[in-house]
């Protein structure tokens, strides 16, 4: 029996409509890709993908090819925790890779030491006002002001102004990536202190992102400010009239992303022990191929943390497994425009078999 009588008036309860988790589907996803590539890796160059194949190294998994799939997503996937949040609230950030770079340009002028080699430091920034190996604080700290005003910036356009969010954010996009050029004239900044280089060393990335996924995955789930972000991209008007400030509110959804971008910014920097005004070039549309694939939804209201993450490992396992094929870089390129693209359409199909279902 598929259908159970309940109450009175004859209600019924159909098995086959209960919703299922999305993160379930997503997860399904990333462990059917794996199974391919490691199809394909036997077939094709007789090697697994998932699994070590070498007789001097005593593991099961291929360790080393496990920690770049996390490694190569994890930064990107630090911006992806602040755009999801930006899409469940209804709206979209497309600024987030231009603030990277110009993020990245000016914590690390923040972060230079003094001499390099026993010379002066060739790259150094603003040695005659002293500001060189400062403690490793302020070069965090004025990359996370960088980022959180390009934010707030966003924020207040859309909410008070009532510019579209995808226009308000192609503004700062260009402005941000101006901002990094214009900073350091084109030249990039490099030789940083070791504790800001410490900041980026190793796993550290995948631990920053972890971290943060794990602390908005709560925020977002027990907290006012997640059922709020919720309750706006379900629908902003209900919520206005439910008593949510929705404009202050969409303000800190924004600063929100534009500090995890900076993040992001001062992990990348750190990590390259050098900032470009190129840095975070596609990183926002990554990001937000990350969210959707991860079963947020483009028309707001829907998605969760660990979708986001399990879509950035999607992410992931497509790059790392085109390396292991031994195919050329531009075919990343080609796919990862197609995942954009199939990840809208299969939001639209969610959207429209959750109606179906209505």
């Amino acid at each position: 029996m598929s259908e159970t009588t309940h109450g009175v008036g004859g209600l019924t309860f159909d098995a086959s409509k209960r919703a299922r988790p999305p993160e379930l589907g997503v997860l399904i996803a990333l462990i059917l890709m794996i199974v391919v590539f490691e199809v394909l890796g036997r077939l094709l160059i007789h090697d697994s993908f998932l699994f070590n194949t070498r007789d001097n190294v005593d593991t099961l998994f291929n360790e080393p090819r496990l920690k770049i799939i996390i490694l190569q997503v994890a930064i990107v996937g630090i911006i992806a925790l602040g755009v999801t949040q930006v899409i469940i609230s209804g709206g979209i950030d497309l600024s987030s890779g231009s603030v990277v770079g110009a993020t990245a340009m000016i914590a690390m002028s923040f972060a230079q030491v003094a001499t390099v080699n026993g010379n002066p430091n060739p790259k150094a920034m603003f040695p005659e006002l002293g500001l060189v190996d400062l403690p490793v604080i302020v070069p965090i700290v004025v990359g996370l002001i960088c980022g959180i005003v390009a934010g707030v910036i966003n924020g207040l356009l859309i909410a008070y102004t009532r510019i579209p969010p995808f226009i308000a954010t192609l503004g700062m996009m260009v402005t941000a990536r101006g901002l990094a050029k214009w900073w350091s004239k084109g030249q990039p900044i490099s030789f940083p202190t070791d504790s800001y280089a410490a900041i980026g060393k190793g796993m550290m990335p995948v631990a920053i992102f972890v971290a943060l996924a794990i602390l908005f995955h709560f925020v977002m789930k027990y907290t006012v400010y997640g059922k709020h972000t919720y309750a706006i991209g379900s629908n902003e008007d209900a919520a206005r009239m439910s008593g949510i400030k929705v404009a202050r509110h969409k303000v800190l959804i924004y600063a929100i992303a534009g500090m995890l971008a900076s993040i992001a910014a001062i992990v990348l920097s750190s990590k390259n022990l050098t900032a470009q005004a190129g840095m975070g070039q596609m990183y926002e549309l990554d990001a937000i191929a990350m969210a959707v694939i991860g079963g947020v939804s483009l028309q707001g209201g829907r998605g969760s943390m660990l979708g986001t993450v399990l879509g950035a490992l999607i992410f992931g396992v497509i790059i790392s497994g085109f390396t292991f094929l031994r195919l050329d870089a531009y075919y990343q390129e080609m796919v990862k425009g197609a995942i954009i693209v199939g990840a809208v359409v299969l939001d639209q199909w969610r959207q429209s078999r959750n109606a179906a279902r209505m």
